[in-house]
C-alpha cells in the first residue's frame, strides 16, 4: 500500500453502525476516508464533519446506490479521484432480511444478490487499476453465515458464500499487485428490526466466548488486513468470538 502520501480508502455502507465503526478506525490510523451512503444522508454528512473536524479534507461522503450499474461506476470514479490515489476498499454494505422459500421474491433476490455480491465485484472490478497502482487492498464483509446458513435466510446466506468464493477467486486474479480478503462477523450488532431478548441470548450461549462483539471488533480487524497484513491475501477471518467452533 502507498505510504508516500495518506492511505485513501473507500467504505460502502459507512454513514452508520459497523462502517462507520471502520471508517473511524481507518481514519484514526491516519487514512483519509470517501464514505459511500445511500439513503443515509444525514448521518454520512455527521460522520464527514466530525471526522474532518479532526484532521481537515479527510473525509468526504458520496451517495449512490449499488445496485444501479452506472452508479457504481460514478461511485468508483469518485473514489479515485477524490485524491488522486485509492489504496484501499472495504465493500461493507449489505442488506438483511429473511427469504423464507415459497414467499421470496424475483425483487428480493436481486436487491440481495445486488448489494451483497454484485455490487462488490464490480466495484472491484471498476476499482483495480486504481489499486494496482498503489498496491492496494480490498476487504470484504463477509459473515459466518457464509459457512453455516441461517434459517429463512437463505438468499442472503447464498450471497454471502458467493462473496467468500469471489474473495478467494479475486485474491488469485490480482495477485500479487492486489490483496483481497474478508472478515466474517459474528454476533456484533443486532438487527435494525425488532429481536427478542430471549432470541439474542441463544444466539450468544452458542459463543465460546459467552458475549457479543463490538463494531470496533470488525474496525480493528479491516484496519489490520489493510495495514499490517502484507503477506496475508486470500483470508476470511472470522470475527466471532468462537461461534464457529459450533455446538
Amino acid at each position: 500500500m502507498a505510504r508516500n502520501n495518506p492511505p485513501c480508502v473507500l467504505i460502502t455502507g459507512a454513514a452508520r453502525r459497523i462502517g462507520a465503526a471502520i471508517a473511524r478506525e481507518l481514519h484514526g490510523r491516519g487514512a483519509h476516508v470517501l464514505i459511500h451512503y445511500h439513503h443515509a444522508a444525514e448521518p454520512a454528512r455527521l460522520l464527514v464533519d466530525e471526522l474532518n473536524t479532526q484532521r481537515p479534507d479527510s473525509a468526504h461522503c458520496h451517495a449512490a446506490d449499488l445496485r444501479e450499474t452506472a452508479q457504481l461506476k460514478a461511485l468508483a470514479d469518485a473514489a479515485w479521484h477524490r485524491w488522486g490515489q485509492l489504496d484501499g476498499l472495504v465493500n461493507n454494505a449489505s442488506t438483511f432480511y429473511p427469504t423464507p422459500i415459497g414467499s421470496t421474491t424475483d425483487t428480493q433476490w436481486e436487491d440481495l444478490m445486488g448489494t451483497n455480491l454484485r455490487a462488490p465485484y464490480f466495484l472491484t472490478q471498476a476499482l483495480t487499476p486504481a489499486l494496482r497502482a498503489t498496491q492496494g487492498a480490498v476487504v470484504n464483509l463477509v459473515d459466518i453465515h457464509a459457512e453455516r446458513p441461517l434459517k429463512e435466510h437463505s438468499v442472503y446466506s447464498v450471497a454471502k458464500a458467493g462473496l467468500a468464493m469471489m474473495t478467494r477467486s479475486l485474491a488469485r486474479e490480482l495477485a500479487p499487485d492486489i490483496r483481497v480478503n474478508g472478515v466474517a462477523p459474528g454476533a456484533i450488532l443486532w438487527p435494525e428490526r425488532p429481536m427478542s431478548t430471549l432470541a439474542r441470548e441463544r444466539i450468544v450461549e452458542r459463543v465460546a466466548l459467552k458475549r457479543p462483539g463490538t463494531p470496533q471488533d470488525i474496525a480493528r480487524t479491516v484496519a489490520f488486513l489493510l495495514f499490517e497484513a502484507p503477506y496475508v491475501t486470500g483470508q476470511i477471518l472470522a470475527v466471532d468470538g468462537g461461534r464457529n467452533l459450533g455446538h
